[in-house]
């Protein structure tokens, strides 16, 4: 049996990143509705509005897809008037191998950039490529060599103006089926991160962070462990806590095949007299990537609560709906 295709590096801990930071839908109202025709022409409409700012993006996508040619056009306009042509070609020069050009313009400023792609991935190894051609031109590289479970990884990025390497940063991990851990070092190794996930029993699954920036002003280490329960294949509840006294709670529901509704929370346990922020979300998880539409159940502004500074604005209910069916079950 041949080697597994290893993950690609920024999916390198993944697991524990996503156990620790989905399903709290917390801070945004979202929207995203999603269509495909008969022919298979997919369109996506979606907007976001962040309930502290009040700014509002919205995005409209549109996608083709040529199977026989293995031809993938995206084309995408937002309303701060961005628009992008994606091309992909995949598997049809070689198996495994990825090619990707992608054309930006912001017709009112006359920003424009042009960005390529190169995408191969063998049994045990998994590499990119991308060049950034009228910003520098600059390289952004990284590579994953994966061997019975063992990952190694590292990127880097090279700026030809300036002749010199700007970023660069190494990963190392071991995958089982039960658990996996990962550490890497990113930012030209100035920042450290260890992630460890673990899916304890079919139901429950266990992760756990540490992170230490050295060009911050503080030696502490940033720490933060979370757990994930599933009460049946159709609901489960994810709390969170960090050393700082931040605790996170979500509860997620299918309402239907592709239909979820979540809610989420945050509490600073320091000022338990006080609850920061409270959401509530509906998403179809047809779309390939849903978001969400939240909504805040509780008020912190009856006169009987005296709130504090530490109370931040809430945010108000959130719903997603598309028909696409490459989001992740509920039960996985």
């Amino acid at each position: 049996m041949s080697a597994p295709i290893p993950a690609c590096y920024s999916d390198i801990g993944k697991s524990a990143s996503d156990l620790l930071g989905k399903d709290y839908p917390v801070g945004v109202f979202k929207l995203e509705t999603k269509n495909t025709a008969p022919n298979g022409v997919s369109f996506t409409l979606s907007g976001q509005k962040n309930t502290k700012s009040g700014d509002i993006n919205g995005e409209f996508k549109s996608k083709y897809h040529y199977p026989k040619k293995g031809i993938t056009l995206t084309e995408t306009w937002t309303t701060n008037n961005h628009l992008s042509t994606q091309v992909e070609l995949e598997n049809s020069l070689a198996k495994g191998l990825k090619l990707d050009m992608t054309a930006y313009i912001q017709p009112l400023h006359g920003n424009k950039n042009v960005k390529g792609g190169l995408i191969f991935k063998q049994p045990g190894f998994h590499t990119k490529l991308y060049v950034d051609v009228l910003k520098g031109p600059t390289f952004q590289g990284d590579v994953v060599i994966g061997h019975e479970g063992f990952l190694m990884g590292g990127e880097a990025c090279y700026d030809v103006t300036d002749g010199k390497v700007t970023r660069y940063g190494v990963s190392a991990g071991y995958t089982a089926p039960e658990y996996n851990v990962t550490l890497k070092a990113t930012n030209s190794m100035s920042a450290y991160t260890l992630l460890y996930y673990h899916r304890v029993h079919p139901d429950i699954e266990a992760g756990a962070k540490a992170h230490w920036d050295t060009t911050s002003n503080s030696d502490s280490v940033n720490m933060e462990i979370g757990a994930k329960y599933f009460l049946d294949r159709d609901a489960f509840v994810k709390a969170k806590i960090d050393n700082n006294g931040r605790l996170g709670l979500g509860y997620t529901q299918a309402l239907r095949p592709g239909v979820k509704i979540s809610l989420g929370g945050s509490i600073d346990t320091s000022k338990l007299e006080a609850t920061e922020e409270s959401e509530l979300s509906l998403r179809d998880e047809e779309s390939d990537d849903s978001e969400e539409l939240e909504f805040d159940p509780l008020s912190l502004s009856e006169p009987e609560l005296r709130l504090d500074d530490s109370v931040e604005e809430l945010s108000p209910l959130s719903l997603a709906e598309s028909d696409d069916e490459d989001d992740e079950d509920l039960d996985n």
